[in-house]
């Protein structure tokens, strides 16, 4: 990438996410652990997304290996879809930080914006995890598979990150 150009005077180079940058990247090496799912699928992509949403927001700081604290926290946070998605959007409005030094956005909270952003409108076609199915032995065979909806991205990741931070 070329640095911006400014005619400013002063040091005013390009704003790299790093933070957010980590933070997927520590995502990404939970779910490539727990090899549930392929990486090239858009459910990898929203397990991802909300477990490096969840890691960026927590403020808590990452180490190359997530501690036994660290990993105990992300199973909390991610265990309840609701709970969860309120405690995002607590957390992104509590983190009014309009602007990062020299009075330009701060490009790690514009990342985490912006994926919460895809999260919530991206629908993607999966099992009904709210219908209550009765066992196989008293359901009638009607020819027809499981049932399935149009869910937000978030609703899918979030149990995929889950259940990999459980695996790490």
């Amino acid at each position: 990438m070329r640095p911006e150009h400014h005619e400013e005077t002063g040091g005013g180079g390009l704003l790299v996410p790093m933070a957010w940058m980590y933070s997927e990247y520590i995502a990404d090496e939970v779910l490539v652990t727990g090899d549930l799912m392929e990486p090239t699928t858009l459910e990898y992509r929203a397990g991802r997304d909300a477990l490096a949403l969840t890691i960026f927001l927590s403020d808590g700081a990452v180490a190359d290996e997530l501690p036994v604290a660290r990993v105990d926290e992300l199973r909390l946070l991610t265990a309840y879809g609701a709970a969860w998605r309120r405690w995002v959007c607590a957390r992104l409005e509590a983190l009014q930080r309009p602007t990062a030094p020299a009075g330009r956005p701060d490009p790690d909270l514009a990342m985490a914006r912006a994926t919460w952003r895809w999260l919530e409108e991206t629908e993607l076609l999966a099992a009904d995890l709210d219908a209550i199915t009765p066992p196989p032995w008293e359901q009638a065979d009607d020819g027809e598979g499981e049932t399935q909806v149009w869910t937000p991205a978030w609703r899918l990741g979030l149990p995929l990150g889950h259940l990999a931070v459980h695996l790490y």
